[in-house]
């Protein structure tokens, strides 16, 4: 047990280095910009939940899984929303993850956080 819990805890600690991982960043840095292009986001007034970007306690794979989790959450638009919960979940590779529900906020808000978040990742990585 003790062998599965450290090899789970090294998977979630390995960054995110391929060149396949950076494609999926982009796409999903593209998706939401293309998302904000409209006349509005899609459910732009879905109440989702944070997800504390900036919290450096928490590992990327752990972030974007909770991203991912929000964005599933969204079932009035789920197919504009789709292609961005596939990349993020090929992206953490974790099957389930917290999510904190105390705080929420628009779609429309959290979408450029989650686009920030995900532009730092690539440039970190390139």
């Amino acid at each position: 047990a003790l062998v599965l819990l450290c090899l789970a805890e090294l998977v979630a600690s390995t960054p995110l280095v391929t060149s396949s991982s950076q494609l999926k960043l982009s796409d999903i840095t593209q998706g939401i910009q293309q998302l904000n292009k409209g006349a509005q986001v899609p459910c732009n007034d879905t109440r989702v939940a944070q997800v504390a970007f900036k919290d450096r306690k928490l590992s990327e794979h752990e972030l974007l899984c909770q991203a991912a989790t929000v964005l599933a959450k969204v079932t009035r638009c789920k197919k504009d929303y789709e292609p961005l919960i596939t990349n993020l979940q090929s992206l953490h590779g974790m099957t389930s993850c917290s999510l904190n529900t105390d705080n929420e906020i628009y779609l429309r808000n959290f979408l450029p956080a989650l686009g920030n978040y995900t532009q730092a990742l690539y440039r970190r990585i390139s």
